[in-house]
C-alpha cells in the first residue's frame, strides 16, 4: 500500500508541466497603461470611502503603504491620503482578458482560468518551444506585454500548488521554476502561511505549536494534523510535502461567488456577528458585479467557522442578494453552535442559465 505523502507517492505522481501565469495588479495596469501620467503614484481601483467600497486591485506604490485588494478604501485612504482611486473599467478588463486567454489557448487547450487574467495551463504535450514549459512561459509573458501592454508573472512547476506559488516568487514581472527534482526542498522551506487555506489566523495557531515551515510541519503525523486541524489537516500533510495530484480543468466554470473573513480575536457572539455582516455584503456585492454574475444568482448562503474549527453552511433560495435574508441565515447557522467564530463568509450559488427552477426554502448543510 502506498502511503500519502511518502517518497513513493511522490515518485508515482502524474508528471506534468504547469504554468501559473498572473498579470501585475491587472486592473491598475491596465489604467497605468491607458494614461501614463498614473505611472509611479499610489494608485487603487475600486469603490468609493463615502459607500463603503473596497480596493479590488492596487500597483505597487501603493502597497508599499501596507494598502492590498479587499481592503475597505476608507482604511487605504487613511494608510496613504495621496492615494488615487479610480471606478473599475469592467468592459475595457474584459477585452484585455479576453487577449490574455487567447495568447494562453494558443499554446495548450488545457488552460483553467482563476480570474480575468489568472490560470493555470498545463503544456505536459505541448509541441510548442521544444516542449520546455519555461521557454512557453517566457514567450507568454512577452506576447502580453506586446498585445495588451502589461506585464505578467509566471511560475512553471510539476503542479499546481507549486506553480502558483512559484509565480508569486519573482512579482513583478518575473518568472521562476521549479523542477521536479527540486519540489521537496523548495516546499521544505516555505512559510507556513503561504500554503493555501492558512490564512493570518490559522499561521497564527500553527507558530504557536512550533510548526513556521513546511519542514516543522512534516514532523507532524496525519493523525495530529487532523486533530489540531480536523479535515483540513490531510490536505496540509500533502501540501506540506509539495502533493497535488488536481488537473488543470478547462472546462472549470465558476459554481458560486463569495467572500469571507478571518477574524482575530474570534467574534463573541450572534450580535457580533451580525454587527459584521454588512460590510461583508458590500464586498460581495461588488465581487458579483465584477464576475457579471447577478442574472445568474439562484441561492443565497451564509458560512461560519466557529473557534472549534466546526463548520457549518445555511443556505435559501434567492435570486439577488438580500441583507436581510443573510442576516436570517446567519442567525440559524450561529444557533447550531452558539459558539464564538472565526471566519464568517457570504455568497451566492450561480446556476446555467438565467431561468432557475424554485427550490425549498432553506437548503441546510453542516460539515464538521
Amino acid at each position: 500500500m502506498t502511503v500519502v505523502g511518502s517518497a513513493a507517492a511522490r515518485v508515482n505522481a502524474p508528471a506534468r508541466k504547469i504554468i501559473h501565469c498572473d498579470c501585475d495588479c491587472f486592473y491598475a495596469s491596465v489604467e497605468m497603461r491607458d494614461d501614463p501620467s498614473l505611472r509611479g503614484r499610489p494608485l487603487a481601483v475600486g469603490g468609493r470611502p463615502d459607500q463603503r467600497g473596497v480596493i479590488a486591485t492596487c500597483n505597487y506604490e501603493a502597497r508599499r503603504y501596507g494598502i492590498h485588494s479587499a481592503m475597505a478604501t476608507a482604511q487605504a485612504m487613511k494608510l496613504c491620503p495621496d492615494l488615487l482611486v479610480i471606478p473599475p473599467a469592467m468592459e475595457k478588463y474584459r477585452v484585455a482578458s479576453t487577449q490574455i486567454m487567447d495568447i494562453y489557448r494558443d499554446y495548450t487547450d488545457l488552460v483553467e482560468p482563476l480570474s480575468l487574467d489568472e490560470a493555470y495551463l498545463d503544456v505536459s504535450n505541448s509541441p510548442h518551444c521544444k516542449g520546455s514549459a519555461t521557454l512557453i512561459a517566457q514567450e507568454i509573458r512577452r506576447r502580453i506585454f506586446e498585445t495588451v501592454g502589461i506585464t505578467a508573472s509566471a511560475g512553471v512547476a510539476p503542479n499546481k500548488f507549486v506553480a502558483k506559488i512559484a509565480s508569486d516568487w519573482n512579482k513583478p514581472d518575473g518568472l521562476f521554476l521549479v523542477r521536479p527534482e527540486e519540489v521537496d526542498a523548495f516546499v521544505a522551506a516555505l512559510p507556513v502561511k503561504k500554503l493555501h487555506g492558512v490564512g493570518k489566523v490559522t499561521a497564527a495557531k500553527m507558530n504557536s505549536l512550533g510548526l513556521k515551515t513546511c519542514a516543522d510541519l512534516r514532523g507532524w503525523s496525519l493523525q495530529k494534523l487532523q486533530e489540531h486541524f480536523g479535515s483540513f489537516g490531510a490536505r496540509l500533510h500533502d501540501l506540506c510535502r509539495g502533493i497535488d495530484y488536481r488537473e488543470v480543468s478547462p472546462e472549470r466554470e465558476r459554481k458560486s461567488v463569495s467572500t469571507e473573513e478571518t477574524f482575530t480575536p474570534d467574534v463573541p457572539d450572534l450580535p457580533g456577528c451580525l454587527a459584521l455582516l454588512p460590510d461583508l455584503y458590500e464586498h460581495l456585492l461588488g465581487r458579483i458585479k465584477r464576475n457579471g454574475a447577478e442574472k445568474f444568482i439562484n441561492k443565497l448562503f451564509v458560512k461560519i467557522k466557529f473557534a472549534d474549527f466546526q463548520q457549518t453552511t445555511v443556505e435559501c433560495v434567492g435570486y439577488a442578494p438580500h441583507l436581510p435574508s443573510y442576516a436570517r441565515l446567519m442567525e440559524i447557522g450561529w444557533q447550531r453552535a452558539s459558539r464564538p467564530v472565526r471566519l464568517l463568509g457570504v455568497g451566492v450559488r450561480l446556476g446555467e442559465t438565467e431561468n432557475v427552477e424554485q427550490l425549498s426554502l432553506f437548503d441546510e448543510h453542516t460539515t464538521h
